[in-house]
């Protein structure tokens, strides 16, 4: 049976900032992106099944894990994870924390290839779950 690769892009608007320093310059300060992420899942495709993930599930898991919980949000303030500079709220970083909240919300038979977060038209990070 053939492999295919379903990939749905969904956006946010949130906030984060990085800690001071000459690395980050002034995005040491509180500044917003328009993200765009991009999830891509892979899977047996059956050209008699709906396809490798029905959408109405995978916009559902997405809005669940993704949107809702950026969508207008503060990263650093509001996710534990990127609280108190455990983790830099970098494009890296939430490719790989989105990474790990999906891979294990997918049904059996659907695995994540890639995950995408585009911050602007000239900057992105993928995460393909290597470790």
């Amino acid at each position: 049976m053939p492999i295919a690769y379903l990939t749905r892009i969904v956006e946010f608007t949130a906030t984060h900032r990085f800690p001071p320093g000459p690395e980050f310059g002034g995005a040491a300060k509180d500044h917003s992106h328009r993200y765009q992420v991009h999830v891509t899942v892979k899977g047996s495709f059956a050209p008699e099944r709906s396809g490798v993930l029905g959408l109405k599930a995978f916009d559902t898991m997405l809005a669940r894990e993704v949107t809702a919980r950026f969508d207008e949000q503060h990263i650093n303030d509001r996710i534990p994870e990127f609280a108190d500079g455990r983790r830099l709220a970098t494009g890296e970083a939430l490719a790989v924390y989105i990474w790990d909240r999906i891979a294990t919300a997918l049904p059996a038979g659907v695995r994540l290839h890639a995950v995408r977060v585009q911050e602007s038209d000239h900057l992105y990070s993928e995460y393909f779950g290597e470790a």
